[in-house]
């Protein structure tokens, strides 16, 4: 089964759905995007046939963060869900049933950090860079990553990446727990669906069931 949603394409294959970004090569979003993404995760939702889905992106980096240049692109600016429409799709992001892999092959900036975010793991290599780069673009962070990222990493930690802008390599983010395994590039993708095949080798409902309370 492969279905398209904008520029989201869904592939689903042995009970793991493999959800792809088309925006190469550094995959910005907007309002529109984030809409792609929420419209496949819960389709995903409804169909017994998925267990679980890996995240990735084509092109250099896994997503570089907010296309500026779109309207609704941000979710940085003072804002409520009435007047900035990606707040709403951000929410739906985040209530998804069913456990999501990301494969970050590259950089992850700004709010493409607060997407990667949603995801439960993280495959990264040693192309892969986190930056919450919001303090230099003068704005405020968005995308719940004042929520999300201190629960991963801590607060002293999230402290420092918020308040710095500072770009986190992969093996930064293994240890620091921003990042579940390392990998080489070529083999980011490979090891997301390994896991998120494990992931779907056991019962459906035990799984989501028990998401939903961790989360």
């Amino acid at each position: 089964m492969i279905e398209r949603f904008g520029e989201v394409s869904v592939a689903l294959d042995n009970y793991v759905a493999l959800v792809e970004i088309h925006r190469p090569p550094h995959n910005f979003f907007d309002h529109a995007l984030i809409r792609d993404l929420a419209d496949a995760f819960e389709a995903l939702d409804a169909i017994p046939e998925c267990r679980a889905s890996v995240l990735c992106a084509e092109g250099k980096s896994f997503c570089a963060g907010a296309n500026f240049h779109s309207a609704g692109a941000t979710p940085d600016q003072p804002a409520t869900i009435e007047t900035n429409p990606l707040y709403a799709e951000a929410v739906r992001l985040f209530a998804c049933k069913k456990p999501i892999v990301a494969a970050v092959h590259g950089p992850v900036i700004g709010g493409g950090l607060g997407l990667a975010l949603v995801a439960d793991f993280r495959v990264v290599c040693g192309e892969t860079r986190f930056a919450a780069n919001f303090v230099a673009l003068g704005i405020h962070p968005g995308f719940g990553i004042s929520y999300t990222l201190p629960r991963l990493i801590g607060q002293q930690r999230a402290n420092l990446m918020l308040y710095t802008g500072r770009r986190v390599d992969g093996g930064t983010a293994l240890h620091w727990g921003l990042a579940d395994f390392f990998t080489t590039q070529d083999k980011v993708r490979e090891e997301a669906l390994k896991l998120a095949g494990e992931i779907a080798a056991n019962a459906p409902l035990a799984v989501q069931s028990t998401r939903a309370t961790m989360r």
